[in-house]
């Protein structure tokens, strides 16, 4: 097994929801929906020509200095994720990856264009967002006289492969144009181009990345139904959601490498699983409702509120076992605090607050998911986000809703275009 689980909680909820016959059926839920050729993210990993098309690109553009990712929600929290954990390389990355003006200013000021590549990232391919971010972009090209015919040496386009108008501005500007499949909502798009090719001018690992992904399939898809770490995790979940009305997530890793892992997370989950209706077309307005959050920082601030607040919330916390490098904190200082720190590393006291967070959350009844991996490396990233997205298509199941729409984000982007219409005429 890539990473161990531990769970805290399970005995306060119904047996119901691990019997055998209960998690059979799920598991063939399970199965259904991955061979389902409408929802492609299990199965995405083994196309190996969406890796070769990014290695092309790299191998084309590897001297680029500054690496410029413009895109939002899935098109940037994945690969702003795998950076954050797993990139090496020193080269500069910048992700646009919201439209307030200011920040944008101090983002790419001054950039030399020269040594930059920009890669517009839309799965629709009409995006406001990203397709300001082209605009943007594309005006301070010709303020230095860089011809259009030029434009294709600067830019590298992720969209769909069949219909998106970012595919036809590619194909008028010749511009490469990776895909992102079209059976690949955006927020499980992080193994195709949209987090390929940036994590291969990072310098990490993609093919690791990917073993990763594939190395957890076998205990997603394990027949051990007591032992299945999907399945027994969802009916974990969901036990609590039915019975204790548990409708809130705290994602919490113990690592700042994988803080912006909760960002991805909090995306993922909340856009998949908050709907007004099920399956059956009635208003059932449910949801989990995800809490980015990293230790041991919230020890300081958010955990009092996850102790002693409302019994509501599921701690989800990843544990790293092992870490690259540490610090021994042994020092001649004769202070209390200082002296009885002397013993040990940062590593080591990593550890104990991590551990002892557990502990007070199993004094006060708190419930929580523990997954431990043995480090911060490509292939247990590439495990997390195979399981973690696994577990929200799964939860879909267990909710009796469709987790691979977003109507009440296209509503915001609908009636945000109606403003600017109206902006326009006035």
């Amino acid at each position: 097994m890539p990473f161990d689980l531990t769970y805290f909680g399970k005995d306060t909820v119904s047996g119901d929801w691990f019997k055998e016959d209960f998690l059979q059926m799920k598991m063939k839920a399970f199965e259904n929906i991955i061979n389902d050729p409408s929802y492609g993210f299990f199965h995405v990993t083994k196309d190996e020509s969406l890796l070769k098309s990014c290695e092309d690109v790299y191998q084309r553009f590897n001297s680029k200095k500054t690496f410029v990712q413009v895109g939002i929600g899935g098109s940037s929290l994945g690969p702003e994720m795998i950076h954050s954990a797993l990139g090496k390389s020193d080269r500069q990355f910048i992700f646009l990856n919201n439209i307030d003006p200011d920040m944008t200013w101090k983002q790419i000021n001054g950039i030399d264009l020269e040594s930059s590549l920009f890669y517009f990232v839309s799965k629709s391919g009409g995006t406001a967002e990203t397709m300001s971010g082209l605009a943007i972009i594309a005006h301070m090209l010709e303020e230095k006289k860089i011809p259009k015919e030029n434009w294709k040496d600067y830019m590298v386009f992720a969209t769909d492969p069949e219909n998106s108008q970012l595919l036809d501005l590619g194909r008028e500007l010749n511009v490469t144009c990776l895909s992102i499949p079209s059976n690949v909502g955006g927020r499980f798009s992080v193994m195709t181009p949209v987090g390929y090719l940036p994590a291969l001018f990072d310098d990490v690992d993609v093919k690791n990345l990917i073993r990763g992904a594939e190395l957890i399939k076998e205990d997603l898809l394990s027949t051990k139904l007591d032992e299945n770490i999907l399945l027994q995790s969802a009916s974990f979940i969901y036990g609590l959601f039915k019975e204790k009305n548990v409708n809130q997530t705290v994602f919490m890793p113990y690592s700042s490498l994988l803080r912006d892992l909760s960002f991805w997370f909090v995306q993922l989950w909340a856009e998949s699983l908050g709907k007004k209706v099920n399956l059956n077309g009635e208003n059932v307005h449910t949801g989990l409702t995800p809490i980015p959050a990293y230790g041991a920082t919230d020890q300081h601030s958010q955990v009092q509120l996850f102790m002693e607040g409302p019994y509501d919330k599921l701690a989800v916390v990843i544990e790293v076992d092992r870490f690259d490098h540490d610090y021994s904190l042994d020092n001649s200082f004769q202070q209390k605090a200082l002296k009885s720190l002397a013993p040990f590393n940062l590593g080591q006291l990593m550890k104990a607050e991590h551990q002892g967070t557990l502990k007070a959350f199993e004094q006060n009844s708190r419930p929580y998911l523990n997954i431990k991996i043995s480090k911060c490396d490509e292939i247990n990233v590439g495990g997390l986000i195979m399981f973690l997205e696994s577990l929200t298509a799964l939860m879909g199941h267990y909710l009796d809703i469709n987790p691979f729409d977003q109507p009440g984000v296209e509503a915001g982007k609908k009636f945000a275009f109606e403003w600017l219409d109206g902006a326009n005429q006035a």
